[in-house]
């Protein structure tokens, strides 16, 4: 196949299988059209079998922690984690929907950064509907918080989304550096998000909540923490003895998936589907197609708008490309194209493009998967949301949480180094 026959095909089963992931035809999950188009792709020789076969090799890494992590998180879930993460938040508001709105973006981070953006969008979002209905608040303000903080609360550690999995891998980074230099990026964006939603929904936090009625809580699922707690110790015990930390996130799953079948409350099969295989062959369909497209001229284009340095300026600018081809493409093809273009410059560039393809997608439904994802929530529980407002609050928030987080990770840069 000739280059730019092999260029047009690429470019145009990209964009059949980005719509069909947005769109999801009859309800097929993403890979019924994924899997076929990167079949084709090879079949017309438009991608090098072997490149296609490095692409899945590197993938697999990443691919397996994923698995293990959407594990760990429904089992989490099957103990009553959620469950009593609702129950604190109805018994601590006192009738504030603003304390309410704090306690949300509490939990919504820790949940995001522990057991990843899915955990929140998929696990988090019903129970916060849950709360707001029983305290007689807006729900509104409370589920917006969940969406856009299960992009911008992941910037915190490799496990929080997959594309920190793929940014960890291309950076060289341990899994403590890692988590050191998006800290401060971490904090600086959720305040920032915060300080946005406090103002864009104060009509609604004026509106107030009730006191819920008395009642015991629930069962603290005390197993459940211990097991999170300690897979999170076995991330850095792993990172700094040079194994793979998915080893430690399989581990944690195992401990839950064996005392949830002892226990019943789950079966062999419930396993198997939380693990979201689908979803799974899904981004390795898509990253062969996306390496199609990068190897049929895109990176070169690309290459052009990446600076060879990593100051402030070039931070920022490789942070911008990255949340509007985000926006564009969306996020995980995103960081697919931008990490091999940017890694030669080092951790900084890498971790950059990783500020922009988890804060620009608030900014557009497309932007991200989990964004759709939230949005089929929403309407299950017969809300609707509003392209016009989703759009408003993205173009106040995402331009301001994205600049003080490239200046948050700049500084982080300059004084723990990117080594």
């Amino acid at each position: 196949m000739n280059a730019s026959l092999a260029e047009t095909l690429s470019a145009a089963l990209l964009v059949l299988v980005l719509a069909c992931a947005v769109i999801r035809p009859f309800g097929w999950p993403e890979a019924v059209v994924a899997v076929p188009a990167a079949a084709l792709l090879i079949a017309t020789g438009a991608i090098s079998l072997d490149h296609a076969r490095a692409e899945a090799a590197r993938l697999g890494p990443v691919i397996g922690f994923l698995a293990a992590v959407l594990v760990l998180a429904q089992l989490c879930d099957d103990e009553g984690l959620f469950h009593a993460c609702g129950a604190w938040m109805a018994r601590t508001t006192a009738g504030r929907s603003r304390r309410l709105l704090l306690q949300v973006f509490l939990a919504a981070s820790v949940i995001t950064a522990v057991l990843s953006l899915d955990a929140t969008v998929v696990l988090l979002t019903p129970v916060v509907f849950a709360t707001a209905t029983r305290l007689g608040a807006r729900p509104k303000p409370h589920v917006y918080a969940c969406v856009h903080l299960s992009n911008t609360a992941s910037l915190l550690l490799p496990v929080s989304n997959l594309t920190n999995l793929l940014a960890f891998a291309a950076s060289g980074l341990s899994f403590t550096r890692f988590a050191a230099l998006m800290v401060l990026p971490w904090l600086v964006a959720i305040v920032v998000e915060y300080a946005v939603f406090r103002r864009f929904f104060a009509t609604d936090l004026n509106a107030g909540a009730q006191a819920p009625p008395a009642a015991d809580p629930p069962e603290l699922p005390l197993f459940a923490l211990v097991t999170v707690a300690c897979t999170l110790a076995g991330f850095v015990l792993t990172s700094a003895l040079g194994i793979n930390p998915a080893w430690a996130a399989f581990a944690g799953a195992l401990v839950l998936a064996a005392r949830a079948l002892a226990q019943q409350r789950t079966t062999p099969t419930a396993l198997v589907r939380s693990a979201a295989v689908p979803f799974l062959a899904f981004v390795v369909a898509l990253g062969i197609v996306v390496r199609a497209v990068v190897d049929n001229g895109l990176d070169t284009a690309l290459g052009h708008l990446i600076p060879d340095d990593t100051g402030l300026a070039a931070l920022l600018s490789i942070a911008v490309l990255a949340a509007v081809l985000a926006n564009v493409i969306n996020n995980l093809p995103a960081v697919l194209v931008l990490l091999p273009l940017t890694a030669p410059s080092g951790p900084g560039a890498v971790l950059a493009v990783l500020l922009g393809v988890n804060i620009g997608p608030n900014l557009t439904y497309a932007g991200s998967l989990a964004t759709l994802l939230w949005r089929r929530i929403v309407h299950a529980h017969d809300s609707e949301v509003e392209l016009k407002e989703f759009t408003r609050l993205g173009l106040y928030a995402v331009p301001a949480s994205l600049a003080a987080a490239v200046l948050a990770l700049w500084g982080s840069l300059n004084v723990i180094g990117g080594g």
